[in-house]
């Protein structure tokens, strides 16, 4: 394992544990705690991030199971397939799926320190990667679901986790696209991003005169510039809530900030 991958894998295994010794200290009352993601229970997302870790070993992760058809909050063939593992495993109790997931992680780290961060597998974004860009990605959805988990149950922590650095590292690739193109900013529009707390950075994006926009160096004073913390730029850009549900600092054009608000959501 390279010294790239080995960082990636690292991210992963800090989360998933820190999930689990979070989930070690959960009652009756908190495992059906309903979460951000619509129709499933803090139990739920425990139960989806060991059922991916099972499919990733190769195995089934819901054997003979058939997902019922009329679950309102499943809208497409991505969430039809993550369902299953589970509505598989509704009627396990936690602690049972908190045991299976321990399990499946042992599993996997041993398997993972002997794969090349060449090998190719299939990736969340579509088509074929390295191995080394799929553990980017589990590192950022297991970091996520642990976040989704905290708030959920009241506990924060790990705000400031490697793998909320990994989910950075993916989704503000994105915000050119959401100033451009989702929030159809006009040619000559810059726009600042300041982001505070656990991890702080700026962002500026300039739309060309071509109507494409891009990052840049720095832009005019009169840009429009977004401030909010970092959880809430997290929340935002993973879709767990609306712009009207959280705090965000706006200076400018005061419409355009309203479109990119409310385009901001990126990854699932």
């Amino acid at each position: 394992m390279d010294e790239l991958m080995a960082g990636h894998v690292a991210a992963y295994e800090q989360t998933v544990r820190s999930t689990i010794e979070l989930a070690e200290t959960f009652d009756d009352a908190d495992w059906d705690r309903p979460t951000e993601l619509p129709g499933w229970t803090v139990k739920d997302i425990v139960s989806h991030l060991a059922g991916v870790e099972v499919m990733l070993m190769g195995e089934d992760p819901a054997p003979g199971h058939t997902t019922p058809d009329d679950l309102p909050h499943v809208r497409n063939d991505l969430g039809r397939l993550v369902e299953a593992a589970v509505d598989h495993r509704r009627g396990t109790p936690g602690p049972e799926v908190l045991k299976e997931l321990r399990a499946v992680l042992e599993r996997r780290l041993e398997r993972l320190a002997t794969t090349s961060p060449d090998e190719r597998t299939w990736l969340p974004i579509g088509g074929e990667g390295p191995y080394s860009e799929l553990m980017v990605f589990r590192a950022f959805d297991c970091w996520v679901h642990e976040q989704d988990i905290r708030r959920a149950v009241g506990r924060p922590g790990n705000l400031d986790g490697p793998g909320g650095r990994r989910m950075f590292q993916i989704v503000v690739r994105g915000l050119p696209m959401i100033v451009g193109k989702r929030a159809a900013a006009p040619a000559g529009t810059a726009v600042t991003f300041e982001i505070s707390g656990e991890f702080e950075f700026t962002r500026h994006v300039q739309v060309g005169e071509d109507g494409r926009a891009a990052f840049a160096e720095t832009v005019p004073e009169d840009a429009t510039v977004l401030r909010m913390d970092w959880e809430t730029y997290t929340r935002l850009v993973t879709g767990r809530c609306t712009s009207a549900e959280v705090t965000v600092g706006v200076s400018g054009d005061e419409g355009l900030a309203a479109r990119i608000l409310g385009a901001m959501a990126l990854a699932p």
